[in-house]
């Protein structure tokens, strides 16, 4: 399994509680493919540079998981047509963990 990290901006008109439904969705979702959520951030809402489908703001959601690479194919088919979502976007996760920081600090 690979790690991986998602952010969906959510609709506000769409939403009602902040997008906690739609993170424990997702979760949800993640463990049916037999992956597992790590993190769920929710970022708050955010004022667009530019109007996306007429929408000045939206609400930003960061998950970082791990799945099968199979799984993300499906995670976006089935958020495609998903009304509450304006965009989405699904990257391999390739941060370095906090211990290979502090090394670095160290060095």
């Amino acid at each position: 399994m690979k790690k991986y990290e998602a952010i969906f901006i959510l609709d506000i008109r769409k939403v009602e509680d902040e997008g906690e439904a739609f993170s424990k969705e997702f979760a949800a979702l993640i463990e049916g493919f037999g992956g597992k959520v790590e993190e769920s951030i929710p970022m708050g809402r955010i004022q667009f540079s530019y109007e996306i489908n007429k929408r000045k703001a939206g609400i930003y959601w960061n998950f970082i998981f791990e799945a099968d690479s199979e799984a993300n194919d499906k995670i976006l088919e089935k958020y495609r047509l998903d009304e509450r979502i304006l965009r989405s976007m699904i990257i391999v996760y390739d941060r370095p963990s906090k211990d290979a920081r502090t090394k670095l600090i160290e060095v």
